[in-house]
Formats: C-alpha cells, structure tokens, sequence
C-alpha cells in the first residue's frame, strides 16, 4: 500500500490540480472514508469540517446510499438520454415533492456548473432574451457561461467570455457601504431597488432571468433578509423576468431546510439548480428544475440542449438513495439543530478571539471571517489576495490538527456533513480554537 507521500507525489505526476499552479498543490490524500470523518494514507484522522466541496451532506460512506449504487449497477448503469428508465422518474417525481411552488421536471445534468449552464439556455430559449443578471460576490460553476455568471473573482481569467451577464451589487451588510449607518433591512432595501433599476437600465425586454443563489455559498454566505427577497420576487413579476435560484451549494438540508430559497417561502423559483448534496458527492449528479409553465413551453418547442450522460441512471439511483436518507433520519432536522449548536460555539469563539469579525450563516452553512481590527474592520488578507501570512497559519495549523475545510481569503467555512454530532461540533470547535489561538499576535486592535 501507498504511503501518503508516495500517493501525492503520483498524483502530482500524473494530474493536474485545478485552481492553483501546480508546484504550490500539497494535497491531503483520502484512503477511506466513514461519517465525518476520512483517513489519509498513512492513517491520519481528519474531520471533515467542510463536507468536501460542501457536497457529502449524509456523511461518507451511507450503507444505503452504497447499496443503492451497487444495486443499480448490476441492474443497469447507463442508457443514452432518449430512454426512459425506473431511477430517472423517479427521482424526477421526488424532486418534485421536495422542491418548493409548482417546480415540476427536471433536466438531469453532471454538475452544478452544467445545471447553471443549462438553465440559462432554457431561460433564454423560453423568453427569447438574451440577458442574465447575477451577483458580483457569487459562484456559478466553471464552464464558461456558468464561471461568468459567478461575480467570484476567478471569472477574471476568462474574460471577456460571454457578453450577455450582467453583474449586479450585494447584500453585504459587514462590508457594502450600502449599509453603513443602515439597519440590515434598509441597506437590502436599496441592493434590491438597485438591481431594479440595473434592470431597466439594460432593458427589462432584454433580460430573461436573474440568477441568485438560494443561500450564498462560496463568496462568503453573504445573504439578503426577508425584504432583499421580497423585492427580488416584486421585481421579477414586475418586468416578468424568469428567477433562476441556484441550490447547488445550498440544497438538501445545508441550511436547515430543503433549500435555502425555503426560509424565504413567498419566493417562487421558475428554475432551480441542485447537485453537491443531491448525492451527497458518491456519483456526478446535477438538475435544472423548472416550473411546470416553463415546463409546457417546451411540450412543442424543442429543448435545445443535451448531455451524454444526463439522466445516468447509476446516478439517478444515487440521488434516490440520498433523498431517502434525508427523509429516514431527519437530516433537515438534524442540520437545523445541529446548526444551533454551532451557531453557539461559534459565537463563543468570538468572544474568546477578537481576530474573528463576524460569524454569517444558518444550519450547518456557515463562516467566520477574520479580521486585524474589529473596530476598522480591517481584512487579514482582504478579497482576492494571496494569503496572508496569518492566514497561511491558519490553514496550516489546522490541518496538522486534523481538520479539513476552506480557508480563502479572510474566511474559515464551517460546513461539516449533516450527520454531525454534538460531540463531533465540539471537536471541530477545539481545532478552531487552537488554530485562532495561533494567529491572536497578528490582531492589531485595543
């Protein structure tokens, strides 16, 4: 068997890591995996604070979900998109069950990205618009319309790209100088009156839809309240523009709900796009959902968009598996309480560690993002640049510690597996701890 320096030097080697240069790529290995938990080469324990890719959301390795696949996979495991089999309906029909208003079929896809891909062709070709809105501080996916429908400052090096997204500012309370010397609920207030207003300034007769994610995720859980939201539905019923809302980070009981998009129920996605916890990661999996108005469009128009292997059926059977899952052992329910408890050792680190600026998030979706100075609000690093040295601290301390998550930029995500534990929080809490505790000469303030 491999040591853990001998299986990263070979996937070095032979493969490229994607978003960094090669030589600075110092990969955890992964040799088995159970719960919340997975174990490198050589047997060191990692807890996984960040659900992978914020996507293994029953935990690894769920005997159901694992028996489903092998059973489907001595059955069939692949026909082309044109036949209809047993896992695809029905995982169509359980989607539309869990999904939220009249969302009705779905478009099986690999991916988030090829899901957000497609719902803005299907917006585009029901509408006949061409323009989409979405959010500066937001991800989308890495195709190439999807990485430039994503603010994510990644879409940089895929410029020009596509010439139909238009980027719109943020709910950003901790940061936006929208909200200074503003309650939350006044400075979302003008965000939205602004996106209104970025629609008429491009036409509301060219834009085909705004795309926003249901619960922001990667850019840093910066999320609108209740009036963002109802303002978002106004303006899209308003100039009858089509909401795409994006749950490919934020869907199946990350926040404590099926969806993000559910703590704002009087919201009405005409397209939803899930992946990441549709199957928890065990097989590439991936949907655009859509209303079943923007369904019947399509019922004598053709659907111009198709994929090898959409529709998988082995993937199909996956996402099944993980519904039921979600459904047997409370997940919702668990993220939800689990979230709370969270939500206080979070905050009780803050009031240990002045270095932490602000805690952001709800369930098991949540961030902290750092500061030198809680009173100037001054960023560690700041958006979009290099690590700083405190920073690179604390990816590192907390990694030799055994935990594996996102640290970018200013910000340590804490987004563990839905089957987490109280006792396995507390775990992750103490690593954090000792990781903060690391980086407390670098905080400047009183």
């Amino acid at each position: 068997m491999l040591s853990h320096a001998e299986l990263a030097a070979l996937n070095k080697t032979y493969t490229l890591a994607s978003w960094t240069a090669q030589n600075a790529w110092n990969p955890i290995t992964m040799a088995r995996a159970e719960g919340v938990y997975f174990w490198d080469a050589d047997g060191k324990r990692y807890l996984d604070w960040s659900s992978q890719l914020v996507n293994v959301n029953v935990g690894h390795g769920h005997p159901h979900v694992v028996k489903a696949i092998q059973e489907q996979a001595a059955k069939v495991c692949y026909a082309f998109p044109g036949i209809g089999t047993e896992p695809r309906a029905r995982l169509g029909e359980l989607l539309k069950e869990v999904t939220p208003h009249d969302l009705s079929k779905s478009l099986f896809t690999c991916s988030g990205a090829e899901a957000v891909e497609n719902a803005m062709k299907i917006a585009r070709m029901a509408t006949g618009r061409q323009k989409i809105l979405s959010r500066y501080r937001s991800y989308h996916g890495a195709t190439f319309g999807s990485m430039m429908a994503g603010g994510d400052p990644r879409r940089l090096a895929n410029e020009p790209g596509v010439p139909w997204v238009v980027h719109v500012h943020d709910p950003y309370p901790y940061r936006s100088p929208i909200y200074r010397d503003r309650s939350q609920a006044e400075g979302d207030l003008i965000v939205a009156d602004l996106i209104e207003q970025t629609v008429l300034f491009e036409g509301p007769e060219n834009v085909a839809a705004l795309l926003l994610e249901g619960y922001s995720g990667t850019s840093g859980i910066i999320q609108g309240g209740p009036v963002f939201w109802q303002r978002v539905q106004e303006i899209c019923e308003t100039y009858d523009i089509l909401l795409i809302i994006d749950e490919v980070m934020s869907g199946f009981g990350r926040t404590g709900k099926w969806f993000g998009i559910d703590h704002y129920p009087y919201v009405k996605p005409d397209i939803m796009t899930i992946a990441k916890g549709l199957t928890s990661g065990y097989v590439p999996l991936g949907a655009a959902v859509v209303s079943e108005k923007l369904a019947s469009y399509f019922d004598d128009h053709v659907l111009w968009a198709g994929l090898t292997y959409s529709a998988h059926a082995l993937s199909c059977a996956a996402g099944i598996a993980n519904i039921e899952v979600y459904r047997q052992e409370n997940l919702i329910e668990n993220a939800a309480q689990m979230g709370e408890v969270l939500s206080a050792g979070l905050q009780a680190l803050a009031d240990k560690h002045p270095v932490i600026g602000e805690i952001r998030g709800v369930g098991l979706h949540q961030v902290i993002e750092l500061v030198k100075n809680r009173e100037t609000r001054e960023p560690l690093s700041g958006w979009n640049k290099p690590a700083s040295e405190p920073m690179q601290i604390v990816a590192k301390t907390l990694r030799e510690l055994g935990m594996s998550t996102f640290v970018k930029w200013d910000w340590i995500f804490c987004t563990p597996p839905l089957v987490i534990n109280e006792r396995q929080i507390q775990e992750g809490l103490d690593i954090l701890d000792h990781a903060l505790t690391a980086i407390a000469p670098y905080y400047e303030g009183s």
